[in-house]
């Protein structure tokens, strides 16, 4: 709390409205109290915990062993919360060795995770198969008469597709695609299922309308740019939260941590990409 007081003196340093919210904030800081229980009803989720769990997920979908690979180091000031379901874990983009982690439950977060291989290894990508469970017996099925085969109907799979063509550089939005479902055979392992994992993605290639997706025709888009205005939020949405425009001094993509400056005062801060032309702050 001393270090958000500290921080928003130097914000408001100038003249205009952010004089006016110094202000405020000055009237809010008895609350802080209330302002410190609203953090305290958040658990926070252990990140050792956290990393054994996508850890794990790399050596299966990787055919990695523990000992070839590392996760690049988390920003300590980073506090994640407890998820009330079990984590979604995958590798939208085409650099495969950005893996990401999502909770799907209440609150609803997600975070971006980099890793980094030993010398010498190889990443191969491999489709996840769901092993049965070890309790269950293995029950093998009497094979099906030719003839039932052949009129059994065809495996079907979802997929994303282009409403349009979409042209290298391109940022998606929902409006652009949606999900089909086609027949299984022939479709490339790695093509997308959801339009949800290409959220804030950008073409690498050309394609045509109609053609299912693969992880590698997308990468991360860059959401903030260097010189642009950035919204920073500072707090919690559900508690005592302030906002306050900043310049950003290097470009960003969803999850990463990037230096902005507040013109005002022309102090240098750090904060997380959460969006287009936003940020949210220590």
């Amino acid at each position: 709390m001393q270090l958000l007081c500290h921080w928003l003196g130097n914000l408001s340093a100038g003249k205009g409205l952010l004089r006016l919210l110094h202000g405020l904030v000055l009237i809010a800081l008895p609350l802080h109290c209330f302002w410190t229980l609203a953090h305290a009803q958040a658990p926070q989720a252990a990140p050792d915990k956290l990393l054994a769990e996508v850890g794990q997920w790399v050596q299966q979908s990787y055919r990695l062993g523990a000992e070839q690979f590392s996760f690049a180091p988390m920003d300590a000031r980073v506090q994640m919360q407890s998820c009330d379901r079990p984590l979604v874990i995958d590798a939208p983009f085409a650099t495969r060795e950005t893996v990401r982690v999502r909770c799907l439950g209440n609150p609803s977060w997600q975070l971006y995770l980099r890793v980094t291989l030993k010398p010498g290894v190889t990443l191969v990508v491999t489709p996840a198969t769901p092993a049965p469970p070890a309790s269950a017996p293995l029950v093998l099925a009497p094979a099906a008469p030719k003839a039932a085969a052949a009129s059994a109907p065809p495996t079907l799979r979802k997929v994303v597709v282009g409403r349009q063509f979409l042209r290298y550089g391109t940022a998606l939005s929902p409006e652009m695609l949606e999900e089909q479902e086609i027949s299984a055979s022939g479709v490339d392992l790695l093509a997308v299922s959801s339009i949800k994992d290409l959220e804030y993605g950008e073409m690498v290639r050309d394609m045509q309308a109609g053609v299912p997706l693969r992880s590698h025709d997308v990468r991360r888009a860059t959401l903030v740019k260097q010189g642009q205005a950035v919204l920073l939020t500072i707090g919690q949405s559900g508690g005592f939260a302030i906002s306050a425009r900043v310049e950003a001094l290097q470009d960003g993509k969803m999850g990463e941590q990037i230096r902005l400056k507040n013109p005002e005062s022309g102090r240098i801060i750090t904060g997380v990409v959460t969006g287009t032309g936003t940020a949210r702050g220590f």
